[in-house]
C-alpha cells in the first residue's frame, strides 16, 4: 500500500493506493470521496506515465509513485460548474462600439468629472492580492467573456468553451507581464470562472489579482449615452509601479477602455466555441506580439489596433 497526497483547492488529502485501487479511474473515484469532484472533471497534473497523463483504464501499478508523493489536481465541484455556466444578470449590454469617434475618446479620458470618479475608486475599491507583483514586470489586464471564454454557448465542461491556447498564452505572457483579470461582472463569477478554466491553480503562471464590476465607472458618450467602462487609472492609482507606459489591456469591447484608449487592444471576440475552437489562433498570435513589445520601455506610443503588422513595420505604428 502506497500513501500519496492529493493537493486541491488549497488543501491536502491523504489517499492510500492498495488493492481496492487498481486503475487510474479507481484512484479518481477515491479522490472524489474526499473532494466531491467527479472523476471526469479531475485533471491530475503530475500523474504521468511515460511523460503523458495516463488513461483511466491504466493500472496504477504501472505508475511509479513513491510514498508521500504529492499530486496536484485541478477540477471543479458540480455546484461551481453550474454557477460558472450561469449567465449573470448584471452583464452589460452588447453594443456595436466600432464607430465611437476617436475625438470623443480624447475628450472622455481627460474630463475632470471622470477623473474624480477614478480617484474615488482608488480610495474605496479594495483589491485582494492573490500572488506577489514582481518588480520590473509590465502589466497585462484581461477581460474574460468573449476574450478568454465563450460564456453564451453551452457545454458539458468549461474546457469546451475556453479559448484555444489559453494556458499557453498565459504561460508565455507571465515571463514579462504581471497578469490581472478584470471582468464587468461580480467577483464570485470571476473566481468560479477562473477555477473552471484551471487558471487560478495553474503551476506555470500566477494571476496577481482580480478586478470586478465595482471598480468600473460610468461615462456619457454622444452616441450611446451612459455606459460603464474599465478605467486603468484605478490600478495605476493603487499600484504606481504600473503606468500608462507599461500597461496593456485586452478586451473584446473597445468601449471598455475609452478612459485609456492608448493602452487598449480590441481582441477578436471568441463566440460559437464549438465551431471555432479548432481554428481560433488569436491568443497564440497575441502571445508573440506581447513578447515583441515587452522589450519597449514605453508601450503607450504604440497603436495596438495595428498589432498584427508590428513585426513587419516595427515601433512607429
Amino acid at each position: 500500500m502506497t500513501n500519496v497526497i492529493v493537493k486541491w483547492n488549497g488543501k491536502e488529502y491523504n489517499i492510500d493506493i492498495g488493492d481496492s485501487i487498481s486503475t487510474v479511474l479507481d484512484f479518481k473515484k477515491a479522490i472524489e470521496q474526499h473532494t466531491n469532484v467527479r472523476p471526469e472533471r479531475q485533471k491530475l497534473l503530475n500523474l504521468k506515465l511515460k511523460g503523458k497523463a495516463p488513461d483511466d483504464d491504466v493500472k496504477m501499478s504501472t505508475i511509479s509513485l513513491r510514498p508521500g508523493t504529492k499530486i496536484m489536481m485541478m477540477g471543479s465541484l458540480e455546484s461551481s460548474v453550474e454557477e460558472a455556466q450561469r449567465i449573470p444578470e448584471n452583464l452589460p449590454p452588447v453594443i456595436n462600439d466600432l464607430d465611437i469617434p476617436e475625438e470623443e475618446e480624447v475628450a472622455i479620458e481627460n474630463r475632470e468629472e471622470y477623473l474624480h470618479k477614478i480617484d474615488k475608486r482608488v480610495k474605496e475599491y479594495e483589491i485582494k492580492i492573490l500572488n506577489e507583483m514582481r518588480p520590473g514586470k509590465k502589466l497585462l489586464v484581461l477581460d474574460i467573456d468573449y476574450t478568454l471564454f465563450d460564456h453564451r454557448s453551452t457545454a458539458e465542461t468549461g474546457a469546451e468553451l475556453m479559448r484555444p491556447f489559453l494556458h499557453e498564452f498565459l504561460t508565455a505572457s507571465y515571463k514579462h507581464y504581471d497578469i490581472v483579470i478584470w471582468s464587468a461582472t461580480s467577483m464570485k463569477w470571476i473566481e468560479e470562472k477562473m477555477k473552471l478554466l484551471g487558471v487560478s491553480s495553474h503551476p506555470d503562471y500566477k494571476i496577481a489579482f482580480y478586478v470586478d464590476s465595482l471598480a468600473m465607472i460610468t461615462i456619457e458618450t454622444q452616441k450611446y449615452g451612459v455606459i460603464e467602462v474599465k478605467p486603468l487609472g484605478v490600478i495605476w492609482g493603487k499600484y504606481p509601479h504600473y503606468t500608462p507606459q507599461n500597461t496593456i489591456m485586452f478586451d473584446d469591447l473597445r468601449r471598455n477602455f475609452l478612459m485609456n484608449p492608448q493602452n487598449g487592444l480590441k481582441i477578436r471576440a471568441f463566440r460559437q466555441a464549438h465551431q471555432n475552437r479548432d481554428k481560433d489562433r488569436e491568443l497564440l498570435r497575441l502571445a508573440s506580439y506581447l513578447e515583441d513589445i515587452a522589450q519597449l520601455e514605453n508601450m503607450s506610443k504604440l497603436h495596438h489596433s495595428r498589432w498584427e503588422r508590428f513585426r513587419d513595420h516595427g515601433y512607429n505604428l
